[in-house]
């Protein structure tokens, strides 16, 4: 294996079939070495079969899956060269954090002196060295979700395979952990495989993120690429949080299209789009609310003041939007007609 293909991750026409039901119908994939990559959808979408079938957990019915170029299909999980991080954390509780660490490369051979010393190192990696005496009851879940980590990093894998990895954490500690783990994969370069259904823990850690529905692939991309420039309804609605309303394409050219949604026009990245009818994902933050102006017409049906923005559901040609404005201009009063003025992002035509 060349030190260019280490890491690389490949799914071939992966099939998984429960009897009569199929998970993964026909799963095409490929995972860069270095790369970061989130498998997210909503329960039963396939993400975690994948996952399991990556692991070596679950085997596929039909196809291949490639680890650092290897067929790793019928390999049993011990000679795959991945590690896994559950949500559950699976440390020893009657073991100390440095010998949850040390137990994997024990248990594959490494003598117990170097493996307490890789795992010390291991520690020192996550930020938690010199707690390696405690008990993991003597730990916070943030802090036992990143021996966790470590235990996995210190086997050296080809893919580090996270499973709801903070699913257990309260929302602030969980964006605190995320971004350690992000920071840490980018500062090491190893490929991992994340998988949740969490939007913004998506957005936040990824380098790519792979949005399952049915067990198929619904889109793939950059964090901004899903976010600003939707494939779908599904995708829109999906990756944070749009408004899909009724437009018409007056006409196109130069790579844009000329877009009419109620009285307004907008001149918006065509697409593949025609002329015609066609929908349109609208961002909470795509229109600031003004009491006059140009823009497109509405009427307040409620607002809340919520500090650094206020959240407004808006009547209008185009049906109820429901808009973020951050300006910090005075919050316009039920009932009274406003002016949305287009702020020139986060409106995306979609198939």
């Amino acid at each position: 294996m060349s030190n260019q293909q280490r890491g690389a991750v490949e799914f071939r026409s992966v099939r998984k079939d429960y009897g009569s039901f199929t998970a993964v119908p026909d799963l095409n994939l490929k995972i860069e070495p270095g790369e970061l990559v989130t498998l997210l959808g909503p329960s039963g979408c396939g993400k975690t079969t994948t996952l399991r079938m990556l692991a070596g957990l679950e085997t596929p019915s039909e196809g291949a899956i490639l680890i650092g170029g290897q067929d790793v299909t019928r390999l049993p999980p011990n000679r795959r060269d991945v590690t896994m991080v559950f949500q559950s954390y699976a440390l020893f509780p009657h073991m100390s954090v440095l010998d949850n660490i040390a137990y994997g490369l024990e248990s594959g051979g490494v003598k117990a002196g170097e493996a307490r010393e890789q795992a010390a190192r291991g520690l020192d990696l996550v930020g938690l060295a010199g707690l390696g005496d405690r008990l993991p009851s003597e730990l916070s879940g943030g802090q036992q979700q990143r021996v966790a980590v470590a235990r996995a990093l210190v086997l050296e894998p080809q893919v580090l395979l996270l499973d709801e990895p903070l699913s257990n954490l309260d929302a602030r500690l969980r964006r605190k952990v995320r971004t350690e783990i992000r920071e840490l994969q980018q500062r090491l370069g190893f490929t991992a495989v994340y998988v949740t259904h969490d939007q913004d823990e998506a957005l936040a850690v990824s380098d790519r993120i792979v949005v399952m529905k049915d067990g198929r692939i619904a889109q793939a991309g950059t964090p901004r690429e899903l976010y600003e420039a939707p494939a779908s309804e599904f995708i829109a609605d999906f990756i944070g949080e749009a408004n899909v309303v009724d437009c018409e394409v007056l006409r196109t050219g130069d790579g844009l299209a000329h877009v009419r949604v109620g009285n307004a026009e907008l001149s918006l990245p065509a697409r593949s789009a025609r002329p015609g009818a066609a929908r349109l994902a609208i961002r909470p933050n795509a229109f600031s609310v003004r009491p006059d102006g140009e823009g497109l017409e509405g009427r307040v049906a409620s607002a809340a003041y919520l500090g650094d923005h206020i959240e407004y559901e808006i009547d209008g040609p185009a049906g109820r939007l429901f808009l973020v404005d951050s300006s910090r201009s005075a919050t316009v009063a039920p009932g009274a007609g406003v002016r949305l003025q287009f702020r020139g992002g986060g409106v995306a035509l979609i198939a």
